[in-house]
């Protein structure tokens, strides 16, 4: 029995002096393992889309994607971006196969404005628990400022005639034009007076050879005599050279021509203006088209997002001082009434917003001018088309 105590005794002591070297080699750990513990039932939160917790993009328009898990019964689900719940008319989109793998699926398309976005997801169960994650998306979309852009303008205007009667108001006119386009408006002017045929022409070729950005607009301005066939049913252009005996046209542009080369241009959007007799026949179908751009305005959020959006299609348009008839040439130094018109409508600078469109000029200071100028599309223009004067 003596032995038996003794080796209880030194049993003892073993486990004692053991348990005094855990004590001092590490830090003591608790453990609750009474049954009556809480457990975590808290929703679960997976981001599918964006599922980094901070990230860059491009573009405008994001499609979210987030998965939520519970072992409670989920009571609400909340998306907020920046605060706010989005549109719900595009609700949630329960449909997709990855919908099956969640107590709840959100998969909605949002926009998104320049800038920060904060997404965030809110879930609760109907035990009053709740996760809320968020997750940031810098949106980062390049708006095409006008300085961006190369506008330009080319003018040719002719008071002086080889042998047709000479005009008093085409240069001036004209100059006056140039120089707001250039003061105001930022274009880059290029201004040629009393072309000769093939002085026009050359140059036209000229600006037909540049390389464009997809931005860059052209505005063309022609002041000056025109005349009409009736055998050709064709319009022309009168220059300094053009021989008033000329029955076969050889010394003129005709209208055709000319509409030829302007859609043949590599610019996207080009303008062009023609305040000469006849010049309506530049085309004959003359389409009167859409809205008036204050209109068109009012609905804008942004001034430099309609314009991008604008810019994204061809344009081709024009505007003349009459159609198949005779215009006047204006008093001395006092303008031809359609150059009135324009310069009126240039020196608006495009009003609050600094934007001038080709439609408002028309719609907003020609219409019920005596002879009625005409503005519509010709080529390969997109509908909805538009060409821009922004002041500076």
């Amino acid at each position: 029995m003596k032995t038996l105590h003794v080796l209880v005794g030194l049993m003892l002591i073993a486990n004692l002096a053991l348990a005094q070297s855990i004590q001092g080699d590490s830090k003591p750990v608790m453990v609750d393992t009474s049954p009556l513990a809480a457990v975590k039932t808290n929703p679960v939160i997976i981001w599918i889309s964006p599922n980094l917790p901070s990230s860059s993009v491009t573009v405008k328009k994001m499609i979210i994607k987030v998965g939520i898990n519970s072992t409670i019964k989920l009571k609400n689900v909340q998306l907020l971006i920046n605060g706010l719940s989005p549109d719900e008319s595009r609700g949630f989109a329960p449909t997709n196969s990855d919908a099956t793998k969640f107590a709840q699926y959100i998969e909605k398309e949002v926009d998104l404005s320049n800038g920060p976005t904060e997404i965030k997801i809110i879930a609760e169960n109907e035990k009053g628990e709740s996760t809320i994650e968020s997750r940031m998306v810098n949106v980062d979309v390049p708006v095409i400022a006008a300085s961006a852009r190369t506008n330009y303008a080319l003018l040719f205007a002719t008071d002086d005639y080889n042998e047709w009667n000479g005009l008093v108001n085409p240069i001036f006119d004209a100059q006056t034009i140039a120089n707001e386009l250039k003061g105001v408006y930022g274009f880059s002017v290029e201004f040629i007076k009393n072309p000769t045929k093939s002085e026009f022409l050359r140059k036209m070729r000229e600006y037909s050879s540049k390389n464009y950005l997809p931005e860059d607009q052209l505005f063309i301005f022609v002041a000056g005599h025109g005349k009409f066939d009736e055998i050709e049913k064709d319009g022309y252009l009168v220059l300094k050279d053009s021989k008033k005996g000329d029955d076969t046209n050889e010394t003129y542009v005709p209208y055709s021509q000319l509409k030829t080369q302007v859609d043949n241009n590599p610019n996207k959007h080009i303008f062009l203006v023609l305040d000469a007799c006849f010049s309506g026949t530049f085309d004959q179908m003359i389409a009167k088209r859409g809205e008036e751009d204050t209109e068109l305005q009012d609905k804008m959020v942004a001034r430099d997002e309609f314009i991008n959006q604008k810019l994204k299609l061809k344009t081709r348009m024009f505007l003349t001082s009459g159609q198949k008839e005779y215009v006047s040439d204006g008093k001395k130094g006092k303008h031809s009434p359609f150059a009135s018109k324009f310069v009126e409508a240039l020196r608006t600078y495009g009003g609050s917003n600094k934007m001038l469109s080709s439609s408002s000029i028309f719609y907003s200071y020609m219409l019920g001018m005596k002879p009625q100028p005409h503005f519509g599309t010709f080529g390969d223009n997109d509908p909805g088309s538009e060409f821009f004067f922004i002041a500076k």
